[in-house]
């Protein structure tokens, strides 16, 4: 059976690093260069998360800004903080596509870097769907055999709660007014009553769709959201996606823009959860959600990471029936399709 994937080559992978690096440090540079202030870390259940501290000069309170979770790369950007912002991210970028990395189109690259500019990933926001699928194959040095395309956009949103950082509670962004800036006519989709129903459509693309999706509590009633200016629409199952995101960066001639993503083993089991729950009417969704899954598990099998893989699916299986059921008739159409893959997926213990 075909591999599902290709390794990039050595000098795309270092490529990739080089503008994902400078695109970390330039977004960190603008956040906190003219500010005077320090860099704070807080210990939420046994993880450490930084932010950078300072006092508004017009209200004196101090304002914290998210920065991200202890790593190695997080202490190379506070060491670099106090240098200038470096240039040429857009040749940085180019050069990482022209050795293999993926890209996404100039249109959706525009959208997201409003959006992140705005804040929301530094408020804990996170892009999945297939353009997260896109930014995880550059993280893992990777080519996806399979096509990415798509006319959706799928941020997603702890909420209050939240359960992905740490978030300081004066944490304000404002994406609503990043889309409204951007021109492309997107309007706020409404529900029942007239309500926003946390999805924006352009009338001059019908099918350009920005979904900002939240996890799904006691009902399916829209969230909303008055620290990140935007309505959240409820989605099952979201909350597994939304725990221990991952950085990476987003690639196009444009440029490179640095995301909060799922974490890639997560990732996989979520595609398989939620491709269990379609209906048969949704089978094309259902076949590229195990498409992803499948491509994602061979890949970190192949990569050594069988142990994040066994957490993940463990955890399914602790959550309950239903979860199991979803999993195991995801599972049994991934046989069907994907055997080798199937055989390989570690075992629940």
């Amino acid at each position: 059976m075909p591999a599902l994937y290709r390794e990039l080559p050595a000098g795309a992978q270092a490529a990739y690093s080089e503008a994902y690096e400078a695109a970390r440090h330039a977004d960190l540079h603008r956040s906190v260069a003219s500010l005077n202030g320090s860099f704070q870390s807080k210990t939420i259940k046994g993880k450490r998360y930084w932010y950078f501290a300072y006092r508004d000069a017009l209200d004196r309170k101090v304002r914290q800004i998210y920065v991200g979770p202890d790593s190695a790369q997080l202490e190379l950007l506070k060491a670099r903080a106090a240098e200038p912002p470096g240039t040429g991210i857009p040749r940085m970028a180019a050069a990482a596509l022209a050795h293999g990395c993926a890209s996404i189109t100039p249109k959706h690259f525009r959208i997201i870097r409003q959006i992140g500019d705005a804040g929301f990933f530094r408020a804990g926001g996170l892009l999945v769907g297939s353009h997260a699928f896109v930014a995880l194959g550059n993280l893992l040095g990777v080519h996806w055999i399979q096509p990415t395309h798509t006319l959706d956009i799928d941020f997603a949103h702890a909420g209050r709660g939240n359960i992905a950082v740490a978030l300081p509670a004066d944490v304000d962004v404002d994406p609503r007014t990043a889309i409204e800036s951007l021109e492309m006519g997107f309007l706020p989709s409404l529900g029942l009553g007239g309500a926003p129903s946390g999805t924006y459509v352009s009338p001059v693309e019908p099918d350009l769709r920005l979904d900002f999706l939240t996890p799904l509590r006691r009902n399916d009633a829209v969230v909303e959201a008055p620290n990140l200016k935007v309505s959240l629409q409820p989605l099952r199952f979201l909350d597994f996606l939304l725990e221990q995101p991952a950085h990476a960066a987003l690639l196009s001639g444009q440029g490179a823009v640095v995301v909060n993503v799922p974490d890639p083993a997560r990732f996989a089991v979520h595609k398989m959860i939620v491709a269990g729950e379609r209906p048969v009417s949704e089978r094309p969704k259902a076949n590229k959600d195990l498409a992803q899954a499948a491509a994602l598990v061979e890949c970190m099998l192949d990569q050594g990471y069988a142990d994040r893989l066994q957490e993940a699916t463990d955890e399914v299986q602790a959550r309950g029936p239903g979860w199991r059921s979803r999993f195991g008739k995801a599972m049994e159409r991934l046989a069907a399709r994907q055997p080798m893959i199937a055989e390989r997926w570690p075992a629940s213990s």
